[in-house]
């Protein structure tokens, strides 16, 4: 049997978006490896980090997770001691997540590695087409964010 020159997986937007999601979070873990930090712990943390206090919900969206997959990830990173939770003033059934010191020292600590793994993700593109690129990514996920399982807000 003859094998194809190319996969037929290779046409699909799909799998493609799978595999460089793969790539990225094995990047992602080689240039953060000394942090013990995931993608999706940064995320949470940083936005943490741009809105202190912000209620679990509000984050979930901020971040583009369900609201159980947050409250898990916050809960081991409280247990870090890099976020507390505290009860919302205005309504005390809402937890609100703040980074600790410990938690604003490791996000900027992170940050050129960080980076780095995003400029490697997109490294075999010229620089026009990393902007394209992320132009074309931005625009298939505002298009599509309603059909996601958690919803992203974007803007």
């Amino acid at each position: 049997m003859n094998k194809p020159e190319t996969s037929p997986l290779t046409e699909r937007p799909g799998f493609l978006v799978r595999r460089l999601h793969q790539i990225h979070q094995a990047l992602f873990a080689e240039e953060c490896a000394a942090f013990d930090i995931t993608p999706v712990q940064f995320s949470i943390m940083s936005v943490a980090a741009i809105y202190p206090g912000l209620d679990q919900t509000t984050l979930a969206h901020e971040v583009g997770v369900d609201r159980t997959t947050l409250a898990n990830v916050v809960a081991r990173l409280e247990k870090r001691k890099l976020l507390r939770r505290t009860r919302s003033k205005e309504n005390h059934r809402l937890k609100c997540v703040h980074l600790t010191v410990v938690g604003q020292h490791t996000v900027a600590q992170m940050d050129n590695a960080v980076t780095r793994a995003h400029q490697r993700t997109i490294a075999a593109l010229a620089p026009a087409e990393r902007h394209a690129f992320m132009a074309a990514l931005k625009c298939l996920v505002d298009s599509g964010n309603e059909y996601g399982r958690a919803p992203l807000r974007l803007g």
